[in-house]
């Protein structure tokens, strides 16, 4: 996994570390995910770092993003759809769109989308 010397979001390395992988996920499935903003940041990072390895198609790769990515059909879904549609970007394949703030804690909301 890429390295988290990034924003420590308040939580232990393990928690900030399994919190990201999941929503990196549930990006990739669902091609959006509405979070905080400093979370959404984070999650782009994570999400373009298995992209970017998953364009490789190297035994080495596929079984660094198994271990990232669990599930067989996000997997599937990266290999099959979301490779092919992002292989001649270099970079770059989401966008965090700033939103209202959250009404229960005033939180800055954000949505991250992957880009068509």
């Amino acid at each position: 996994m890429k390295t988290f010397a990034g924003r420590k979001l308040s939580r232990p390395t393990g928690h900030r570390r399994a919190m990201l992988r999941n929503m990196a996920a549930s990006l990739l499935q669902n091609e959006q995910v509405r979070t905080t903003h400093a979370k959404a940041k984070e999650v782009v990072r994570v999400a373009e770092h298995v992209l970017a390895v998953a364009k490789r198609k190297t035994l080495a790769s596929q079984r660094w993003v198994a271990a990232e990515i669990p599930d067989r059909v996000i997997r599937q879904k990266i290999y099959e759809v979301l490779v092919p549609r992002y292989q001649a970007r270099v970079g770059g394949c989401c966008r965090v769109f700033r939103l209202s703030a959250r009404v229960g804690d005033g939180a800055e909301m954000a949505l991250v989308k992957l880009l068509q």
